[in-house]
């Protein structure tokens, strides 16, 4: 669905729309962005309109931001959810493009709040244009565009993150709102510091909290508002998490922490703050089967199969009962010994692997199934171990020739890993004395 989005200054408009900001001088925070000199207000002064995404919690700006972007640039504006759109919706916003510059010849920007919500194939319809230059492309989302948008359209945009509002940017836009929609309705420091608190960074959820509790005390025939006031106004008015925001990646955050440093009873205060809020089960199972792995490891290897069993369970029993199963995972987690060895020595391997060459394998450690690999000595002087005292091959390589030297994998002292480190400083050992015995 093609969106234009216009603006509406009607008393029935929501509060939140009709103070949007008309200017670039009106709009509050992002000063990182938008303060002389820094990225964005750069590109406004310069003219010089480029694809972006914009990244950031809701109620921060994202949308007002491309709104300034179309009259800056005397640009054509199209807006697309992408909740609702789909491949016609693009193939239309294109047509329309088209039509826009040959007629004109001005450059259209195309906004898609909530990009990550397309596919991949929704996404690769519009990328031709955008490369081509037809379409600017403006991105809104408030997940990890990394992990969202397609690598294609990513390494074409530039990513801005934006920032929840401060507590004193918030203070600013209260004023503004009391004083352009609310005048001669007085709050008190309470009732004024509760409801940013409650507006948690989000510009347009305090927006929203102040006209209701304006409505209210309209209603009421209050002129001046306390604390008490706010407090029994927004009695119903949950402070959930956005699935999609900062706040849920926050709490996965918090939960995850909390197992990794062992504390049962914060671990399930999260667990349970975001089964709350209205999280996925599934995906938080996922989460605790990443964190077997990653935290955990082989210190104790038991910890990933508890959590597979608890997300099996949860998949045979569904909500609220497999929720359980989970929880006791959160406990056994949190408890059991940590390890981060094993992810920190594929982290290392990996990131070696990518920076170097292609070594080849050494010739003793290819299979040779035909006569010309044989020929060509392929196993030749290969050390079968389970040939070997101990079933090991005391100094002998699998490493490419000329590999330096690289001690990745380091056991800690906790858990099982304590005998897989005494077993690793055995075979060290015994590798010493066979190199010593060559030399």
């Amino acid at each position: 669905m093609i969106n234009d989005l216009p603006l509406d200054n009607h008393p029935s408009t929501p509060l939140a729309e009709r103070l949007r900001p008309r200017t670039l001088a009106e709009v509050i925070g992002q000063t990182h962005l938008l303060a002389p000199g820094k990225p964005l207000a750069t590109a406004f002064q310069s003219g010089q309109l480029h694809s972006m995404i914009l990244w950031g919690p809701p109620g921060v700006g994202k949308t007002t931001l491309a709104r300034l972007m179309a009259d800056a640039f005397d640009a054509d504006f199209m807006a697309l959810s992408a909740v609702f759109s789909g491949v016609k919706d693009i193939r239309a916003a294109v047509a329309r493009a088209e039509t826009t510059r040959a007629l004109s010849g001005r450059r259209t920007i195309l906004f898609v709040d909530e990009v990550h919500r397309f596919n991949k194939a929704q996404q690769d319809a519009f990328l031709p244009y955008v490369e081509g230059g037809l379409l600017t492309f403006v991105g809104a989302t408030t997940e990890n565009p990394s992990f969202e948008v397609n690598s294609a359209l990513l390494s074409r945009a530039s990513v801005y993150v934006l920032h929840p509002l401060s507590a004193t940017e918030l203070g600013q836009l209260f004023e503004r709102a009391c004083r352009l929609a609310l005048p001669g309705l007085g709050f008190d420091a309470d009732a004024r510091a509760r409801l940013i608190g409650q507006a948690d960074g989000d510009a347009r959820r305090l927006l929203n909290l102040v006209e209701q509790v304006g409505t209210a005390a309209a209603t009421e025939r209050v002129t001046s508002v306390d604390g008490a006031f706010v407090d029994q106004t927004l009695a119903q008015s949950l402070r959930r998490f956005d699935k999609g925001g900062d706040a849920f990646y926050d709490q996965i955050s918090a939960l995850h922490k909390s197992v990794r440093g062992s504390s049962p009873d914060a671990a399930l205060y999260w667990f349970c703050r975001m089964l709350d809020g209205g999280a996925d089960p599934r995906y938080l199972a996922r989460r605790l089967i990443r964190m077997a792995w990653e935290d955990i490891g082989l210190a104790d290897p038991r910890a990933a199969r508890i959590a597979l069993d608890a997300a099996e369970t949860f998949e045979r029993l569904g909500s609220p009962e497999g929720e359980l199963a989970l929880a006791e995972a959160v406990l056994y987690l949190a408890m059991a010994a940590k390890s981060n060895a094993a992810y920190l020595a594929y982290n290392a391997a990996r990131a070696f692997v990518s920076s170097d060459g292609s070594r080849p394998v050494p010739v003793r450690l290819r299979n040779a199934p035909t006569r010309l690999m044989k020929d060509l000595d392929y196993g030749r002087n290969y050390r079968y171990a389970h040939d070997e005292a101990g079933a090991y091959a005391a100094g002998e390589s699998y490493f490419p020739e000329g590999m330096p030297v690289v001690d990745w994998y380091r056991p800690v002292e906790r858990g099982l890993e304590i005998r897989i480190g005494e077993k690793l400083a055995q075979l060290r050992e015994l590798d010493r004395r066979a190199r010593e015995k060559k030399s």
